[in-house]
């Protein structure tokens, strides 16, 4: 007899729910005098890292009490990728990184997750480590750039710390994209239900 699934009412899908209304009120502090604010900023970065933080604590939690939910599969890298992409659009907005940096990896990401459902009949694609690094990278590349770095002493150490691990973060992105491509590939030519496909196609060429 199967187990029943844990009800969505738990404590990781709450703090999934929280991460994603959080997203708003991270993009508004950090809007704020067209991102001049110093005050605001910080609050900013505040909210940024307490909805990082609510994203380790969820997947612990729900794995370790078993609360993992179908709700919560789907929530939770939604959850990160609106924190992320809403984070690279608006430090973009207010110039302090380039427009084509935020395309490239908002474009990986919406392409990426297109992917893992054109192959879904194939079978479940896994994040995979290098996905992990990626992850990481970019939200401490994103937390770095959302502090008020000007106000910073050593500043340009500062800067420049947050330019490393963003164009770290860049790499390893596109790296990773590749990885996925190339694994999806081969389970669209590998998988069951590719090898049944491929059966019938050569019994009816007998």
């Amino acid at each position: 007899m199967p187990i029943p699934e844990p009800s969505p009412w738990n404590l990781p899908n709450a703090l999934t729910v929280l991460r994603i209304l959080l997203v708003p009120v991270f993009v508004w502090l950090l809007l704020q005098h067209g991102g001049e604010d110093t005050a605001m900023r910080w609050w900013a970065w505040g909210v940024f890292a307490v909805a990082i933080v609510t994203d380790r604590i969820d997947g612990d939690l729900a794995r370790a009490k078993g609360l993992v939910t179908t709700f919560g599969k789907v929530a939770d890298p939604i959850a990160d990728k609106a924190l992320t992409g809403a984070g690279l659009i608006t430090l973009s907005m207010i110039g302090e990184i380039p427009w084509w940096i935020t395309v490239v990896i908002i474009a990986r990401e919406l392409g990426i997750t297109a992917m893992r459902f054109w192959v879904i009949r194939h079978g479940v694609m896994p994040a995979s480590r290098g996905g992990k690094v990626k992850t990481f990278l970019q939200a401490l590349a994103i937390g770095l750039f959302v502090m008020p770095l000007s106000t910073l002493p050593v500043e340009w150490l500062w800067r420049g710390l947050a330019w490393a691990i963003l164009i770290a973060a860049l790499v390893v992105t596109i790296a990773t994209a590749v990885d996925y491509v190339m694994k999806a590939m081969t389970l669209r030519s590998t998988s069951e239900r590719a090898r049944l496909k491929q059966e019938r196609k050569a019994a009816r060429g007998r």
